[in-house]
């Protein structure tokens, strides 16, 4: 391994090592697997901490909002991960993309009376809070981490002409089934026919693993719902219908689940080495 290598590589080698000369393989692969996820959504996982943290200790007396408390930690992290090159500048513009994306949703669905911020804050354009749109960028941020991280591939990958054509069709059901019919049942079916076919090919340690990728995008979006899950729980926002703390319904499981495919094609502008057209043998 080079001296030159950067410093979160180096740790990781040394916990491989570390795990590998200590536990079975399998349970060593487990290890390393959980880890390196972990360090892939750790923009999100900073994100969730400080909702956490600022539901449990603020005070409505302190000279800053919560909610502008947290758009400028948000602002700090994303600062932080370009100074240490844990996103580089190419990665980062595609994330402000679906940031920008995201936060135009929010926007819709706030007036369409879907959810609500009911804290008071600076940072807020038209009722949506300024923070709201790095949840939505901590989802690229960790598709474009975990893709390096875990060195993926994508093969066989449809064609890219195909893909943003899905996505942007998700994109838009999200707003039009307000006024039209929900083709969400169609998108699902889509996904399927679309990326079935596709293996993500991923490296832990040395050996390469695989999985289908609508399991990958299932799997992701559990993951994920978990997360909501949390952040609704401490009231950071509230849902139609519900004035206090409650769980999400797992209905929004299959909404996180098409989400992560507009938010992956996203990133493939910045990760098309990643893509492969042929089947991997």
């Amino acid at each position: 391994m080079s001296l030159h290598a950067p410093a979160s590589t180096r740790l990781e080698r040394r916990l491989g090592d570390w795990a590998r000369a200590r536990l079975p393989f399998a349970l060593a692969e487990f290890v390393m697997f959980v880890l390196k996820q972990g360090w892939a959504s750790l923009f999100g996982g900073l994100l969730l901490g400080a909702i956490l943290l600022t539901r449990a200790i603020w005070s409505p007396d302190w000279p800053i909002a919560r909610y502008d408390a947290l758009f400028l930690f948000a602002l700090l992290v994303q600062a932080v991960f370009l100074w240490k090159g844990l996103e580089t500048w190419e990665e980062a513009r595609v994330i402000v993309l679906f940031h920008l994306t995201g936060t135009a949703m929010e926007w819709f669905k706030v007036h369409a009376g879907s959810w609500d911020y009911p804290e008071p804050g600076l940072f807020k354009i038209l009722s949506v809070p300024l923070f709201s749109g790095f949840m939505y960028a901590s989802v690229g941020s960790y598709i474009a981490r975990v893709i390096r991280i875990f060195d993926m591939r994508f093969a066989p990958y449809p064609p890219l002409w195909l893909t943003f054509a899905f996505a942007t069709a998700i994109y838009v059901n999200f707003f039009s089934h307000h006024f039209l019919p929900d083709i969400r049942i169609a998108l699902f079916a889509l996904s399927v026919l679309i990326f079935g076919r596709t293996r993500v090919s991923f490296c832990i340690s040395e050996r390469r693993w695989w999985m289908p990728m609508p399991l990958s995008a299932l799997l992701a979006s559990f993951a994920l719902s978990v997360a909501e899950n949390v952040g609704t729980l401490s009231g950071t926002w509230l849902y139609a219908g519900n004035t206090g703390r409650h769980v999400v319904n797992w209905g929004k499981l299959g909404s996180w689940y098409l989400l992560l495919y507009v938010a992956f094609v996203t990133v493939t502008v910045v990760s098309r080495s990643a893509l492969e057209r042929r089947p991997r043998r």
